[in-house]
């Protein structure tokens, strides 16, 4: 109902009903236009933190039981329990330009001029996506682990007998058996990339270039509780719902078209 009013969030103050006009002016705002191709290139390079890295340390951490299994997971699931906000003030200070550890360190065994992450408009991305991603590692790690003790090793220990070598089990078996969990990661990212990196981008990125870093969410929380346009925050609300429930669907029937499950 809001998206087609004109309100500024006063109680006292009137919604003036304006139509579909808000959502005319959210498809020409050059700020969208900018934040979907940010959301696009976050969402792109989150996938090898959800999607590579964690299925990479389950297979190869697949082996572990016992006590080492729980010290091992309790230690990777670290980065998910620690709070976003606190997470992107310690990153802040590690990647500081003068005083930060990698700065540090690059400067004592390289000779390197100290690198501003959070200052150059060409880093800023990569390192929001960096810190986002160092956060879901642990989390992604754990679903894909979760999975691979869910598969029959009988089926493992069949393919070794009958001559198949390490690769070829995980190539053959493992990878197709995990490809319910990896179709169900990648729609994590897809559909949260925005909300991930939505806390990382409110602290690290400088006033000055938060159009530079700005995703839909940002946009949406820009011109909802800064500019307190209500009516184009929530148009622009509605338009995500939409999109993410078409992209949800489209993956819920890959999901069921190409997944092969142990039965």
């Amino acid at each position: 109902g809001l998206s087609f009013n004109q309100w500024n969030l006063l109680p006292t103050s009137p919604k003036t009903p304006v139509g579909w006009a808000n959502y005319q002016l959210v498809l020409g705002l050059p700020e969208i236009h900018r934040a979907l191709l940010n959301t696009l290139v976050y969402t792109l390079g989150l996938l090898p933190f959800s999607i590579v890295i964690p299925i990479v340390i389950a297979i190869f951490t697949y082996g572990i039981r016992g006590r080492a299994s729980t010290l091992y997971r309790a230690i990777i699931f670290t980065p998910v329990i620690i709070a976003p906000v606190v997470v992107t003030v310690l990153w802040r200070w590690i990647l500081h330009p003068y005083s930060g550890v990698v700065n540090k360190g690059l400067q004592n065994l390289f000779g390197l001029a100290p690198i501003n992450f959070m200052g150059d408009p060409l880093l800023m991305i990569p390192t929001i996506t960096f810190v986002t991603g160092w956060g879901l590692v642990g989390f992604c790690t754990l679903i894909f682990a979760s999975s691979l003790t869910n598969i029959n090793r009988d089926y493992l220990e069949a393919a070794a007998i009958d001559g198949a070598s390490y690769w070829q089990i995980i190539r053959r078996i493992m990878l197709p058996l995990l490809s319910p969990s990896i179709l169900f990661v990648t729609l994590l990212t897809v559909l949260f990339s925005s909300q991930w990196t939505f806390v990382h981008i409110n602290i690290l990125s400088l006033s000055s270039f938060r159009a530079t870093t700005s995703n839909i969410y940002t946009v949406l929380y820009d011109y909802g509780f800064r500019s307190f346009n209500i009516g184009i925050s929530s148009a622009s609300a509605v338009l995500m719902f939409i999109g993410f429930g078409a992209i949800a669907i489209v993956f819920l029937w890959l999901q069921n078209r190409f997944s092969f499950y142990d039965s």
